[in-house]
């Protein structure tokens, strides 16, 4: 439904772009996010230790509760009904994600394209995590080289990772030349 929205609406925009406009705005990020602006972890009954935990904030179980809700209105009413729904909830991030450009909410694939271009190596991750295992935090930096370009946390990895490479992103657009250097962890990993 929102590729046919991004696609319909933008047919001068390469495939690629395209591709790219839509996988930024399908995605469990955006998924919680949506979740969060309409209360959706307000109302979900969760046990006692998962809510007790914030469970009803975590992106994982709040994008898996707005995709089973979207799949209910399409039992429920049909294509039509859910495509409305879909529409209306997505409105916003589709025309944030054609302002912002292709890849502008994937951090990672901006960064990559970036580290490749200006340091011609790409960007590698240290993870870090932290907490019980009911309530796990992740740390990551993103480094080139022996620089240190950002740093992130979220509950899972990947959401760190994306986290640091906004950073780093964010970073690169402000500095013209190299940004300050810091001691990177001992275990990395290509991403």
């Amino acid at each position: 439904m929102v590729a046919d929205e991004i696609y319909g609406g933008h047919p001068e925009l390469p495939e690629g772009e395209l591709a790219k406009l839509r996988a930024g705005v399908v995605n469990a990020t955006t998924l919680a996010r949506i979740a969060r602006m309409i209360s959706l972890g307000d109302v979900l009954l969760l046990g006692k230790g998962e809510r007790t935990t914030g469970g009803g904030d975590k992106q994982s179980i709040l994008a898996d509760a707005l995709e089973a809700v979207i799949g209910a209105v399409y039992l429920d009413g049909g294509f039509e009904a859910a495509r409305g729904v879909v529409l209306n909830l997505w409105r916003a991030e589709i025309a944030d994600a054609v302002r912002q450009g292709p890849g502008g909410f994937d951090h990672k694939t901006r960064l990559q394209e970036m580290a490749v271009a200006a340091f011609d190596r790409p960007p590698e991750y240290v993870v870090q995590t932290s907490g019980p295992d009911h309530a796990r935090e992740f740390t990551a930096q993103v480094v080139v080289g022996d620089e240190v370009l950002g740093e992130g946390t979220g509950s899972s990895k990947k959401e760190a990772e994306q986290a640091a490479a906004g950073v780093a992103v964010a970073a690169l657009n402000r500095t013209p030349g190299p940004v300050a250097v810091t001691e990177p962890a001992p275990e990395r990993r290509a991403s």
